[in-house]
C-alpha cells in the first residue's frame, strides 16, 4: 500500500454549464443574504409585543386571579375566562396544561400575557400558524385582535417532558 499525491493538473477550472450553475448558485446566495435582514425588519413575522421580568410564582398568582375574576364556565374541568374587550388576558403554561381556557370576542383587541410556571414551552395556535417560545421568568405580552370565530387549539411545540403530547389548550372566539 502506498500513498499517492494527486497529479499536478487534477483541478480543472469550471467550464460550460458548470460555470453557469456556479454563477446561478452564487447569485442565489447573494439574494438570500440580502433577504434575511429585509424580512427581519419588513416581514412582520417578529413579535411586536412587550416582555417583562416576572417570577413564575407571581405570574401563576396573576393567572389564577384572572381566571377566578373572569370565569364564565368550565371546559373539561378548566375555567373558561372571558376578559373585558380591550383588557388583559393571562395564559399560563405549566406541565402539561394551558391555564385557563380563553373566550374572546371577534374584532376586539386584547393584551395577552403568556408565561410559564416551570419549563420552556412552545405556544402554537392552530390552525393559525402563530408560534412563540414561552419561558419561565418572562411575561410576554401580545396585542391580539381575533379576526375569525371558532375554536382554536393551543399546542405546546417545545418538548417539555413525559406529558408533552397531552399539553393542549383552547381559545374560543365568538
Amino acid at each position: 500500500m502506498s500513498i499517492h499525491s494527486p497529479a499536478p493538473d487534477w483541478f480543472q477550472m469550471p467550464h460550460g454549464h458548470e460555470r453557469l450553475w456556479i454563477g446561478l448558485a452564487l447569485v442565489w446566495c447573494l439574494i438570500m443574504f440580502a433577504m434575511m435582514p429585509f424580512w427581519h425588519f419588513k416581514g412582520k413575522q417578529n413579535s411586536t409585543g412587550e416582555s417583562y421580568s416576572v417570577t413564575p410564582a407571581e405570574f401563576t398568582e396573576r393567572a389564577e386571579k384572572f381566571a377566578q375574576t373572569n370565569k364564565v364556565s368550565e371546559h373539561n374541568g378548566i375555567p373558561v375566562a372571558e376578559p373585558p374587550p380591550g383588557g388583559d388576558a393571562y395564559l399560563l403554561a405549566r406541565m402539561w396544561s394551558w391555564y385557563p381556557v380563553l373566550k374572546l370576542r371577534k374584532g376586539e383587541t386584547y393584551r395577552l400575557h403568556i408565561s410559564s410556571a416551570d419549563l420552556q414551552h412552545g405556544f402554537s395556535l392552530q390552525p393559525i400558524n402563530m408560534n412563540f417560545q414561552v419561558m419561565p421568568g418572562y411575561d410576554h405580552v401580545l396585542t391580539i385582535t381575533p379576526t375569525h370565530t371558532g375554536e382554536f387549539t393551543i399546542v405546546c411545540n417545545e418538548f417539555c417532558g413525559i406529558g408533552h403530547h397531552a399539553m393542549i389548550g383552547k381559545i374560543f372566539v365568538e
